[in-house]
């Protein structure tokens, strides 16, 4: 019978561009199955590294930021620890618990609306919903979300339930104008919730459009916008006042002071209420009725995590033959599993982490090259721009403009399966006791799955929701922990400007500087898909002479390496059952469960290579 060529360009619901390519065995009845790994290919390409060479160390985050704008901080954070790193800073405890606090509120915030707005589609049927009777939803309501009142209880469920009914009926359905809801494959034979149960959904859906506005909050008050909020080479550019009054020049300026900290811990209990009283109970709502989807999506098995959200009473930052010294001091901790042991976890060494371009379209070594000292030299040879969509890549030759990172020469998964394993695997600190309560009140127990089954599709919307609910209970402890009245930059970071002398300084006279020269740093951050890393090199001048980033979403969606060994994206389709060749949603439910982030992993220049725009950023504005 043959194969079918399963194409899905570009994947949507996603931040970035993607191409999936597979091949189903069809089985004569319109379905068929996907037998061998399948293609994972990026269409954008990423020139960020090549504009920072020959920039200020202290400008970078401000351009590493701009990588993704769904990835608001974490690029930025990442970025201003790779150049502490190089110079040897320790920034003071009030910076960690602040940088804790935004990182929270963006984990917090992108699974949320991961959930929602990304993936819950592949599993809520839109057009099942206007089938609901709003009475029976609203009763539904009270069982899975006794705590929860939907619009603020302004209206009876029940007649919340039929307006919602009412706008998707006549608002958008009836005149053909889905809107948000549109290109879906509504009506697929592989849909399973009841009328009532997706609208349900579809409600909380869009409430979780106004509740987003919380989460942003804290990043304006901490970096004064969002996104791309500001950071800073040392700390954080906002000090925290005793002042109990509204701020002033003379009272402490623009610090925050125990008004703003107010603000900031009403944020996180809206935040942390919609987590507890909405989000959980939809997921284990939705995963009760796809429970077979605990047998697909596996990926190899090895999984890695940087470590994120330190103690500042813990954590040691010191370099020990390559590897970072903090066994105890993160939430999410540092370390390796792989498949033969998950209950091993293995000290994690920055020094074998490799990039591969045996099947991206670079010039580098296609044996792979440790970050440091590997390139961004752009060699596509893929298809012409006017091909057809029906075009087939070739595995065996270049076909992504994304790099395969390695660690120890093996593919890693990274993300919230790496976090909730590592911590169940480490099982030494309260969090790690809460996730394996969590593992078994709900997927061994609720669900009645097995362990090992967590390496699925279902299981990475599982523990997304487990790390997002550890998260949003951490942030508040972490907002009590800031103290009014205490630093949170060191006196390491200097302004070109002073005040006093009207007088600039000479930035190759910073101590900071000075540190850094001649210096390859190691930034990291567990992004809320997973292990982050910038390499740095500080040339003798001062400034950069080498970046590289390798990303949660190269770590995952890497095409195959020089030994053939498929990425995790693609390892994943591997025995995906369609009922549907020509509606491959099952595809999307798994690569979705990832959250996918290409434009983390590329960036765009235009076709000749020239950049589009030139800004000119310099952290003394």
């Amino acid at each position: 019978m043959g194969s079918y060529n399963v194409i899905i360009d570009p994947v949507t619901r996603i931040e970035g561009h993607l191409r999936i390519q597979a091949y189903a065995t069809p089985d004569g009845k319109g379905g068929g199955t996907i037998q061998t790994p399948g293609l994972s290919s990026s269409t954008m390409v990423r020139g960020v590294e090549k504009i920072l060479q020959g920039r200020d160390p202290r400008d970078a985050w401000a351009f590493t930021q701009r990588i993704c704008g769904v990835c608001t901080v974490v690029h930025g954070l990442t970025s201003v620890r790779a150049v502490e790193n190089a110079a040897g800073i320790k920034v003071p405890k009030n910076a960690d618990y602040i940088r804790n606090m935004m990182i929270g509120a963006q984990y917090v915030h992108d699974h949320v609306m991961h959930f929602y707005h990304l993936h819950a589609l592949d599993w809520v049927d839109v057009t099942s919903a206007l089938k609901a009777n709003p009475a029976t939803t609203a009763a539904l309501s009270l069982t899975n979300n006794p705590n929860y009142k939907p619009n603020k209880g302004a209206l009876p469920n029940t007649a919340y339930f039929q307006g919602v009914l009412d706008t998707l009926n006549s608002g958008l359905v009836s005149r053909g104008q889905l809107g948000l809801f549109s290109n879906g494959y509504w009506g697929h034979p592989a849909y399973k919730l009841t009328p009532e149960q997706n609208l349900l959904l579809v409600s909380h859906y869009l409430e979780a459009l106004a509740w987003a506005r919380e989460a942003v909050k804290l990043h304006t008050i901490f970096g004064g916008k969002d996104p791309h909020p500001n950071l800073v080479v040392g700390g954080m550019p906002c000090s925290l006042s005793n002042n109990t009054g509204a701020p002033s020049e003379r009272s402490g300026g623009t610090s925050l002071n125990t008004a703003g900290l107010a603000t900031v811990k009403a944020a996180i209990a809206k935040m942390k209420d919609f987590v507890d009283q909405v989000y959980m109970p939809d997921v284990v709502l939705v995963a009760k009725s796809y429970k077979e989807w605990a047998n697909f999506g596996a990926t190899a098995g090895n999984f890695l995590s940087f470590g994120e959200y330190p103690d500042p009473a813990l954590v040691k930052t010191e370099m020990v033959d390559g590897a970072i010294d903090y066994p105890a001091g993160y939430v999410f901790p540092q370390g390796v599993l792989w498949a033969s042991d998950l209950n091993a976890l293995k000290p994690f060494d920055q020094t074998k982490v490799t990039e591969n371009v045996a099947h991206a379209w670079y010039t580098g070594s296609d044996q792979g090259a440790h970050p440091s000292t590997s390139s961004t030299i752009l060699n596509y040879t893929g298809p012409a721009p006017d091909s057809p969509a029906s075009y087939m890549l070739d595995e065996t030759a270049r076909y992504s403009w994304i790099k395969s990172p390695r660690y120890d020469g093996k593919p890693m998964e990274v993300g919230p399966l790496a976090h909730i394993l590592t911590m169940h695997a480490r099982n030494t600190q309260p969090n790690d006791k809460l996730v394996r309560a969590y593992v078994k009140t709900y997927w061994t127990g609720a669900l009645g799955l097995k362990f090992e089954q967590l390496n699925s599709t279902l299981g990475r919307i599982f523990c997304r929701m487990i790390e997002t609910k550890v998260i949003a209970d951490q942030m508040a402890g972490r907002a009590a922990n800031a103290s009014a009245g205490t630093p949170a930059y060191t006196g390491w970071y200097q302004l070109y400007y002073n005040n006093r002398t009207g007088k600039y300084f000479n930035p190759n006279a910073f101590p900071m500087v000075a540190a850094a020269k001649g210096k390859v740093g190691f930034g990291y951050t567990e992004a809320p898909r997973g292990a982050l890393g910038h390499w740095i090199k500080v040339g003798t001048d001062g400034m950069i002479a080498n970046y590289q980033c390798v990303v949660a979403s190269q770590w995952n969606a890497g095409p195959r390496d020089a030994s053939g060994v498929d990425g995790p994206y693609e390892r994943a389709l591997k025995g995906h059952v369609l009922a549907d060749l020509t509606k491959p949603l099952e595809v999307l439910r798994t690569i979705h469960s990832f959250d996918p982030c290409i434009g983390c992993a590329v960036h765009i220049l235009d076709p000749d290579g020239n950049p589009l725009v030139q800004i000119n950023v310099n952290h003394m504005i």
